[in-house]
């Protein structure tokens, strides 16, 4: 599985957000309070949805599944104007991302398994600190092995 490498520009989203680790783990909890109010969000760039995690700095350098992250679950919006109520608002930093399509059931690790244990140790890029995320879609489809979303690695070149 070989990404493409992109030079993403920043983002402008709206969502909701979870705290919760690897062995706390509840995105449906939190997509479950996000989508019956996507709809109140009136500036949207498309009808992709955006699943973002935001680890702290040394997370994977010092890595355990009961470490906190931030979930969210979001659109990209053209500014921040109409802010539906218990949304937030969240500027996606612009840089460098490994982008990778991925086509198979979203509860499936191997793939990022192949990402942070193969492709990026042996790839010209390590993890950068910023804030991970996949999109998802017209073809995606929650459980289903037909789905397909892309996965956004945040690297910078090797020193």
């Amino acid at each position: 599985m070989t990404p493409r490498i992109v030079i993403l520009n920043e983002k402008k989203l709206i969502g909701k957000r979870l705290v919760m680790s690897f062995t706390d783990y509840k995105p449906s909890q939190l997509w479950k309070s996000f989508m019956p109010r996507r709809k109140e969000i009136s500036n949207n760039v498309s009808n992709d949805l955006i699943s973002i995690t935001v680890y702290k700095p040394d997370h994977f350098l010092n890595f355990s599944p009961t470490n906190k992250f931030e979930k969210w679950a979001a659109v990209e919006v053209t500014s921040f104007d109409n802010l539906p109520d218990e949304m937030e608002t969240f500027t996606l930093a612009g840089g460098l991302y490994a982008v990778f399509n991925y086509k198979g059931l979203n509860t499936d690790d191997t793939v990022y398994r192949h990402i942070y244990g193969e492709w990026i140790p042996n790839s010209d890029y390590g993890l950068d600190d910023r804030p991970h995320f996949e999109i998802l879609g017209d073809k995606y489809k929650n459980s289903d092995p037909e789905s397909e979303e892309e996965i956004w690695i945040p690297i910078k070149q090797k020193q």
